[in-house]
């Protein structure tokens, strides 16, 4: 008889097992389903909100509401999975300009791939600006865009110490100004510029703000 079979399972295991299982089960299955859904919408220009996805995904209403609570929330979970490896970049580079120019060729493809999702996002957001301002938001929940501060931030780390908290503040807000779909909404759309321009035209702003930041560091 093999006795090791008949070992009890240590409790971390078992939870780990139990948390593989529910990956992998009908909740998971569900829940994929329908941010699929929605990233095909949203990838075709609309900004769904959850009773459409739901529709789409042939998802209860009372299913889809248990998975995403409101329209931000399910927009946020589309804006993540196509964000992907953005949300998780790293750099070993103690050079800032070096970093932010490594962000730059990781994230801008990716953004691009999913232009159309970020436009429907930015859609939402500026939808719910409009809303607010004239008093007719309610209480539905605000959908929040804040990854790029984080991913900037993290970009210009290295000067943290070189730069006061001002200027290194000041950097980080004029870089998020050439990083994100509306750099592809100035350049590509208004200027007509291919990808590799657009880049290139974001790459070389973004060089110059850490450049000029550097030069206004206190010798």
């Amino acid at each position: 008889m093999d006795v090791s079979r008949q070992r009890p399972a240590a409790s971390g295991d078992t939870e780990r097992r139990s948390g593989e299982a529910a990956e992998r089960g009908p909740r998971a299955r569900t829940k994929r389903l329908m941010l699929e859904t929605a990233t095909r919408l949203m990838q075709a220009g609309v900004t769904p909100s959850v009773s459409e996805v739901a529709e789409a995904a042939q998802v209860s209403r009372a299913t889809a509401y248990r998975y995403f609570p409101s329209q931000a929330a399910l927009v946020q979970a589309v804006v993540d999975e196509g964000l992907g490896p953005i949300l998780t970049w790293q750099s070993t580079s103690l050079d800032a300009e070096r970093r932010v120019a490594e962000l730059f060729d990781t994230a801008m493809p990716r953004i691009e791939a999913f232009e159309a999702t970020f436009k429907a996002a930015l859609k939402l957001s500026l939808d719910q600006w409009a809303r607010r301002q004239a008093g007719t938001l309610g209480g539905e929940p605000a959908f929040t865009r804040g990854h790029r501060v984080d991913l900037l931030q993290q970009a210009i780390a290295p000067l943290k110490g070189q730069l006061p908290p001002r200027e290194f503040k000041r950097l980080a807000q004029a870089l998020s100004l050439v990083f994100g779909v509306e750099v592809l909404i100035v350049l590509k759309d208004i200027w007509g510029l291919d990808s590799g321009k657009t880049l290139a035209v974001a790459q070389w702003a973004a060089s110059a703000l850490v450049r000029q930041a550097r030069l206004r560091t206190p010798s």
